[in-house]
């Protein structure tokens, strides 16, 4: 199967659960189908992006479009400037002519099917790709920015979320018509989707994980230690610590004073580095998430806004961590409340399930361990398998209504009667 994929921004160095997500699959897929990826970014050319990408994925075909991401200020005429537009900022800005046109080239050599990595991509497809072509959601984005502009914001940016999550929602449901088959990332999403056009039109591929990375050892010594993992520039991650640092953490260390919050994860906003205190750590960007795993006696995932599957959840409880979660955080995934992952959505709730779990290393330890057994079954190569299914499956029924399609052609032009 010849596969184009296409996708916004770097997808190297991995660091987001998106990111994460893709780079897995597609290196599964290239292992057993002919795989272009065409990968398009911001700023000058970076010859050591590119150099990096044909060695993990040989024959990436990259394209620079040259746009700068600029400061705040910048990005906010920038916003300004594309405001009448219909389409939401945070897929206007990826649109490019350079794309477009590198996108043509690509399926005009006739892939077997395309994939669209992510709502921004969209903006670069033309209306009718020709070929059987695959939205790939990693979240739903209207339901994000929906989350968002409720969540107790006021004034000036409150009507610019609620003014872009209108527009999501019109271009999100417009997107989903343009596809032929739409892959979701969980159950929960299938449904908010399908009250858009027709389920029997969205899959579901659920998350996966490096089993092989993230597994348990029992030789690190544990710490009274909490931590968060994510990025750090990532508005709902931003929200979580926010969240946990104020309404959760005081009760965790009144009743565990030698306890420590440590916040993993790249490009902390100054929101993020302004929580930082003697029982708080904030890291930044770190070689080995794993190892921090390994020293946690709790993982939290406090999320009260956010969509799709969390793929740092998965890989905790592949470590064989306690998980505590909001209902939100572990949105989508195939957990168990009470017997693999802890579930609070109350402050006090949640403060008392971490300080439980880190008092008593027997429940810890049953939690981690069930965790562990439950994330064994979504392995990478297991969940690429399943994508591989969907898109020869669409491959199939695009063949067979193109080939429909000229059977009618012909019948019509030899004078044949029409069948309708």
């Amino acid at each position: 199967m010849k596969i184009l994929w296409v996708k916004a921004n770097k997808i190297l160095p991995v660091h987001s659960g998106g990111d994460l997500r893709s780079f897995n699959i597609l290196r599964q897929l290239a292992r057993h189908h002919q795989v272009t990826f065409l990968s398009y970014y911001d700023g000058p050319w970076d010859a050591d992006y590119e150099t990096n990408l044909q060695r993990e994925l040989p024959g990436a075909v990259c394209v620079s479009t040259g746009q700068q991401q600029g400061s705040v200020v910048a990005r906010g005429f920038d916003y300004l400037r594309r405001l009448p537009n219909a389409v939401p900022y945070a897929v206007s800005r990826f649109a490019s002519g350079t794309v477009q046109a590198t996108l043509n080239h690509c399926l005009s050599e006739r892939p077997d099917v395309a994939v669209c990595d992510f709502l921004d991509a969209a903006i670069n497809f033309p209306q009718h790709a020709q070929i059987p072509s695959v939205l790939f959601q990693h979240n739903v984005e209207s339901e994000i920015w929906r989350r968002n502009a409720s969540n107790g914001l006021s004034g000036v940016k409150k009507l610019v979320y609620r003014m872009e999550f209108r527009k999501m929602l019109g271009y999100e449901q417009q997107a989903l018509a343009r596809f032929d088959h739409v892959i979701a990332v969980s159950d929960h999403d299938k449904k908010l989707m399908s009250a858009w056009t027709e389920p029997q039109r969205i899959s579901v591929v659920p998350t996966g994980v490096d089993t092989e990375q993230f597994c348990p050892d029992n030789s690190v010594r544990q710490k009274p230690l909490v931590i968060f993992v994510g990025a750090m520039d990532w508005e709902p991650n931003v929200d979580a610590v926010k969240y946990f640092c104020a309404e959760i953490w005081p009760s965790v260390v009144a009743e565990v004073p030698q306890a420590r919050f440590r916040i993993v994860g790249r490009n902390p906003d100054r929101r993020v580095k302004a929580l930082k205190s003697s029982s708080i750590e904030v890291t930044g960007r770190v070689p080995s998430v794993v190892d921090h795993l390994r020293e946690a006696a709790v993982v939290v995932v406090p999320l009260r806004v956010g969509g799709g599957t969390r793929i740092k959840i998965y890989e905790a409880m592949a470590t064989a961590k306690a998980v505590v979660s909001t209902t939100v955080g572990a949105e989508g995934l195939d957990v168990h409340q009470g017997q693999d992952i802890v579930l609070s959505d109350k402050p006090k709730e949640f403060a008392e399930s971490v300080v439980r779990l880190m008092k008593d290393e027997q429940a810890r330890v049953r939690l981690g361990n069930a965790a562990a057994a439950l994330v064994s079954y979504y392995g990478w190569p297991v969940i690429a398998a399943k994508f591989a299914e969907i898109l020869e499956s669409v491959t199939r029924q695009g063949s067979n209504l193109l080939l429909h399609h000229q059977t009618r052609s012909e019948r019509n032009f030899s004078g044949s009667p029409q069948t309708s």
